[in-house]
């Protein structure tokens, strides 16, 4: 059990920081799984737990630009509705279920079939190393353009769905859900910083939903013991650290470098993912 837990803290770090920086959590839970596998769950336990553990990470995204993202207020100086909703945090949301539906509608009818066909190394590695080099010929071909949108406030209902039909390529692991969606938006014509921006809040409806999806699928086949709940829990607790942690870095980051380096990066990871399917 103590061994589960340790585990499962490790388990929480990396995907706090990879959930966020477009790396592919699911490339290093792969690797993480075949380097330390949990002794003590069973098969579906570990098919939830990859997913919901991600939920720690989208509490960090709503703390952190909470201010923005609540809806509600209360202002005595406004009249009507207006004094109690937030119209621009309601725009946003908005804008956010719209770019969600293309990934929904194309992945909730797959999602077995995804599970069982795609999540292997082979098609990881191939994805990672594909968007890596994706992303070295984007920042080279963005080196010298001008974004024509510089903050979330300004993407309309027409880019919030083109960043969603992004999102879709995200259905094969190793992708990148972030990387995807910020990939995307930079072809668009997003500044580094609202593209990434938009990719956290993005992440809040499609993981809430596959999380979602995944415990209801589990409680539907099995149920938790005393020990999965624990090792749940602490992997969601890591991971929601950790990621406020990342999410502050990586804001940071894309304000003054490209992402060129996590490029390079995938490429890496994808030829050492190669590496555990031919060794």
């Amino acid at each position: 059990m103590i061994w589960d837990i340790i585990k499962s803290i490790i388990y929480g770090i990396v995907e706090g920081i990879t959930e966020w920086l477009p790396i592919s959590s699911t490339g290093h839970l792969i690797l993480l799984e075949d380097l330390i596998p949990f002794k003590n769950v069973s098969a579906g336990f570990f098919e939830m737990y990859e997913v919901v553990i991600q939920l720690g990470a989208i509490i960090a995204v709503i703390l952190l630009f909470f201010k923005k993202l609540w809806p509600f207020q209360n202002k005595p100086s406004l009249l009507g509705a207006e004094r109690y909703i937030n119209l621009k945090s309601v725009n946003l949301w908005l804008k956010v279920l719209v770019a969600s539906l293309p990934a929904a509608i194309i992945g909730l009818p797959l999602d077995d079939f995804l599970d069982t066909h795609l999540y292997n190394k082979v098609t990881v590695s191939i994805t990672l190393i594909l968007y890596g080099i994706l992303f070295i010929v984007v920042e080279r071909f963005n080196k010298d353009r001008t974004p024509k949108i510089g903050k979330t406030s300004a993407i309309t209902f027409k880019t919030a769905a083109l960043i969603g039909c992004f999102q879709m390529l995200a259905l094969i692991p190793g992708t990148s859900r972030s990387g995807a969606t910020i990939l995307g938006a930079i072809l668009i014509g997003l500044s580094r910083p609202a593209a990434a921006e938009f990719s956290f809040f993005l992440a809040i409806p499609t993981m809430v939903g596959a999380s979602l999806l995944k415990i209801i699928k589990f409680l539907g086949e099995a149920s938790f013991t005393g020990a999965e709940i624990a090792i749940l829990l602490v992997g969601m607790i890591v991971s929601f650290i950790i990621s406020v942690l990342a999410i502050r870095a990586l804001m940071a980051y894309v304000k003054k470098k490209d992402f060129s380096f996590f490029g390079y990066y995938r490429i890496a990871l994808g030829i050492i993912v190669l590496a555990f399917v031919i060794l």
